[in-house]
């Protein structure tokens, strides 16, 4: 049972063959207004941290429309495996010592003079992961990108693939532009594959013990795994994502009585047939963020700002009997 990155890759930039569109959501606001409400002074106490409970896969195919399973990437992944692993132990090696020594923030004080000193060094270094046979002339297309992550050292069906594709800014999850790749690595001054691999390692743990990071990252995959053209997310793919965020190496959605990103799913799948837009994307984390300290869900209450989405799903609890009515009523929020 793996996440299916590469047919995420191939439907995000697939230009002709798109699905039937999904009817958007009924909160079409592309602003947080939750996170908006919070800063404009209600429930102040807004920083919540990420529980320590051991993590738990959530990984799992997705499936099409006839409810057929699609496995893809187990073999890449066999095959690999050796490579990354041998990846992953030069990364911490330079992470540890030499001129690196010190951090992955490092190189981010260089200055101005090593980044422009940078540019030709990453840009030849693109040109030399472009296949001139396949990818534009500023650009790397699907494989391309898949083979530049492996090279990185990244396990392709973790979460750890967004946090090199939001460095880069890549446009979507099957392409890295050049602009992006130059731009976004130069600020670190690390000019080389294994350096880069390094750096991408060091990151890794911030997903799970700063929540600012993580929240950046989160909010990066909504972009980039929408059609460009498009407001919304399918839920298909919603579902793919929340998934494999909310696993190892990034934070788990798990409280000691339920596992919530499958209680979400699953009332998504029997009661949501809408896409995903950027407000119930990004109210997903800060609800996701309320149940971690509060699984009796009493911090929700009917006059909130939440989307009608997760009213409808504190609603569906208390029904399942996740969540007593009585508790699912009271906020200060």
């Amino acid at each position: 049972m793996v996440f299916n990155v590469k047919k995420i890759f191939r439907i995000s930039s697939d230009k002709h063959g798109r699905k039937e569109q999904q009817t958007d959501t009924d909160s079409p606001s592309e602003d947080d207004v939750y996170s908006q409400r919070l800063r404009n002074g209600a429930n102040p106490s807004n920083h919540r941290p990420w529980a320590n409970g051991s993590s738990t896969s959530l990984w799992h195919p997705s499936r099409s429309k006839d409810g057929q399973q699609t496995q893809h990437l187990q073999q890449n992944q066999q095959s690999d495996g050796s490579s990354s692993r041998s990846v992953r132990k030069k990364a911490s090696r330079i992470g540890r010592g030499g001129k690196d020594s010190g951090g992955y923030f490092t190189n981010m004080t260089t200055g101005a003079a090593a980044s422009n000193a940078a540019e030709p060094k990453l840009d030849k270094l693109f040109e030399d992961l472009r296949n001139p046979s396949e990818d534009g002339k500023d650009d790397l297309g699907v494989e391309s990108t898949m083979k530049y992550l492996a090279a990185l050292g990244l396990n392709p069906e973790s979460g750890e693939v967004f946090t090199a594709l939001e460095l880069v800014q890549a446009p979507s999850l099957g392409e890295i532009t050049r602009k992006g790749f130059v731009d976004g690595w130069k600020t670190t001054g690390y000019t080389t594959t294994e350096e880069q691999a390094a750096y991408i390692l060091s990151l890794l743990p911030l997903l799970r013990s700063d929540p600012a990071y993580f929240k950046k990252v989160y909010r990066y995959t909504f972009g980039a795994g929408k059609e460009p053209d498009q407001r919304s997310m399918s839920l298909e793919n919603a579902i793919e994502f929340w998934r494999v965020l909310f696993t190892a190496p990034g934070p788990t959605w798990t409280t000691p009585s339920h596992d919530w990103t499958e209680l979400w799913i699953t009332f998504l799948q029997e009661k949501w047939t809408r896409s995903v837009n950027r407000d119930m994307w990004n109210q997903t984390l800060e609800f996701a963020l309320k149940t971690l300290q509060d699984e009796t869900l009493s911090f929700w209450n009917e006059d909130g700002a939440w989307p009608s989405v997760i009213d409808d799903f504190v609603a569906w609890c208390v029904e399942k009997g996740i969540a007593k009515k009585e508790d699912a009523m009271d906020t200060s929020a």
